[in-house]
């Protein structure tokens, strides 16, 4: 039980803004034995996903504040990322499973005003896909 919540805990962070090696953990767990592959992915896309949806909210909850000086984004680069989210659309959230790469993805889906539900879908379903081909490959 404990391998779980140290699992979801560090995937949770790499969720997030902060750097945490989710990856490594997970392998790690993997090669000790102790607790079933299938507990394992679940506990890891579980917290990726739920760190992913707090990037999302905290881009819902900065949107009224993206005019204000000290907001922490340069100020054309909301448009940018706007343009290139209304290109792709929700899909654009499926590479959201990359790390440094999948933050920014759900702070911008965020600003984007994105629906909860679909957001849920798309990241979990690429967090997901991520650590069962991460398991398939090590074991």
């Amino acid at each position: 039980m404990l391998d779980l919540a140290a699992l979801f805990t560090s995937a949770f962070l790499a969720g997030t803004f902060v750097p945490c090696p989710s990856e490594a953990t997970l392998v790690g767990l993997l090669y000790l034995d102790r607790v079933p592959r299938g507990a394992l992915w679940l506990a890891a896309t579980a917290g990726n996903t739920a760190g992913s949806l707090l990037d999302w909210a905290l881009g819902r909850l900065a949107l009224p504040f993206e005019h204000h000086p000290r907001f922490p984004v340069r100020r054309n680069s909301p448009i940018r990322a706007r343009r290139w989210f209304n290109r792709f659309g929700i899909w654009s959230l499926l590479p959201a499973r990359l790390p440094l790469v999948g933050t920014g993805l759900a702070v911008v889906a965020g600003l984007m005003r994105t629906p909860f539900w679909p957001t849920l879908l798309f990241i979990g379903v690429g967090k997901g896909g991520r650590y069962a081909a991460l398991i398939w490959l090590t074991t």
